[in-house]
């Protein structure tokens, strides 16, 4: 027989107003973050609406391949942490702890992905301020695309590794027995910040790998 129970944290009266407090919490983070990034995409679009011809040469140099293996590898680490939540609100816990290790991997498999590209921008020399070596009559507008690119994927990369370690913890929780279906709140926001980081790359990966090859 489960004879685990709920447990309601101070100072909530019970289960479903402190899941209510939590829900609200992270909406308004996830609110938060989509302002961040939308200045970064408003941006991107007034440049490319300026130099057009610069953003589509510099796309150019994106790998186009990878970056659709990055948005398959996020798109499935989407449906497995939304299979261990469904698992748990079932009454799961041992394919949901496993679930959740396995979107934290494909999590990591994104990072190394984009540490190679990274790696070959590098000895591509299109890296502003670093190492940059692209000349021609529109070197210095593709300039602002790369500042763009590295910014926006970047502090993209940095919302996977906060997910990756997120979900290692939400993994080990999960094994461990502390949530139950009716009392789950802190992996659904969990799994709600995963899913902002994958509809995220949902914009980034069309923006600055297809628009030089449209």
């Amino acid at each position: 027989m489960n004879i685990r129970q709920a447990r309601t944290a101070e100072p909530f009266d019970d289960v479903a107003q402190q899941r209510e407090a939590a829900t609200l919490g992270i909406w308004a983070f996830l609110a938060t973050e989509i302002l961040f990034f939308g200045v970064l995409f408003a941006a991107y679009t007034i440049l490319r609406t300026l130099w057009p011809d610069a953003f589509a040469s510099g796309s150019r140099h994106t790998d186009l391949l990878w970056g659709g293996v990055e948005t398959g590898v996020l798109l499935v680490s989407s449906f497995s942490v939304a299979l261990a939540l469904r698992d748990v609100q079932l009454g799961g816990r041992r394919l949901a702890a496993w679930l959740l290790v396995l979107t934290a991997v494909l999590g990591l498999v994104f990072l190394g992905i984009h540490a190679a590209e990274y790696h070959a921008d590098y000895k591509a020399a299109v890296i502003p301020g670093f190492r940059y070596e692209e000349v021609g009559g529109l070197a210095a507008q593709e300039q602002l695309f790369f500042v763009l690119y590295y910014v926006t994927t970047a502090f993209h990369g940095l919302h996977v590794a906060i997910g990756v370690v997120l979900l290692g913890v939400m993994a080990w929780r999960t094994r461990r027995g502390d949530f139950l279906p009716e009392s789950h709140h802190a992996l659904e926001v969990s799994a709600l910040y995963w899913h902002l980081v994958d509809i995220v790359w949902v914009f980034v990966f069309p923006l600055y790998y297809l628009v030089g090859r449209a």
